[in-house]
């Protein structure tokens, strides 16, 4: 394999990929990436803020039912693979884009394998607020949305922006994942060359620099966090 992976052919091909086609794939991994995530925070952050607000002791109290639905819903889409789940949301994709393949399609089972990712790492976040602070919005006559827009949100931004940043480095993951229906991107090349024409040196360019897109959203993530948090002094 490695006597394989630096020939001059392969240096010659994959010099090619480089510039031609893995700018595009670039962008195509990002673009998906962002695209999936924006989506998903938007369906998970109000499912998320449900699971604690609509607890029994919380601050919107929901019926039992109500929440035992939505926890077997989440648990329900969380367990299932996501090679599993694209394939299954094919009729969905179809009807949502036109089409079950290609760069837009992957962006629906990205979206439906996320959400209810986002929406434990909502809770989790929201779980850490400091109870004697909503406490004390609810004897000041505080309402439960001003309580979950004006206590629990804010309080809890540090930790969702660090899980933030752990979404869209998973869904980042899946993205990569998608390659493999035609989903485009990093993914796509390093599934079409390294695996079904052996170019192991195209697989390792598209490996190196999807780790490379993962430290730039983590270090983002974690710099937003660390600037956000209240409790950490400036020295």
């Amino acid at each position: 394999m490695l006597d394989r992976m630096f020939t001059s052919e392969a240096l010659e091909e994959a010099l090619w990929i480089l510039k031609n086609e893995f700018p595009m794939a670039v962008w195509e991994t990002i673009y998906v990436t962002v695209l999936a995530t924006l989506f998903a925070i938007v369906l998970g952050l109000p499912l998320g803020v449900l699971l604690v607000a609509g607890e029994k002791n919380g601050v919107l109290p929901l019926p039992a039912p109500v929440m035992s639905v939505l926890n077997v819903i989440i648990n329900l889409l969380r367990s299932v693979p996501f090679l599993i789940l694209m394939i299954l949301v094919f009729p969905l994709t179809r009807l949502i884009v036109g089409t079950s393949v290609g760069t837009v399609a992957s962006i629906v089972p990205l979206v439906i394998a996320a959400f209810p990712f986002v929406a434990r790492l909502v809770e989790s976040s929201l779980r850490e607020v400091n109870p004697n602070i909503i406490e004390a919005a609810q004897s000041m006559g505080a309402s439960p949305m001003q309580i979950i827009c004006k206590v629990m949100l804010p309080e809890s931004v540090p930790s969702l922006i660090s899980n933030a940043t752990i979404a869209i480095t998973t869904i980042l993951g899946y993205s990569a994942m998608s390659g493999i229906i035609g989903g485009g991107g990093l993914g796509q090349i390093a599934i079409n060359y390294g695996y079904y024409r052996y170019r192991y040196l195209v697989m390792v360019i598209a490996v190196v620099l999807l780790i490379l897109i993962v430290q730039i959203f983590q270090s983002v993530g974690t710099t937003l966090a660390v600037k956000s948090d209240k409790r950490i002094k400036k020295k």
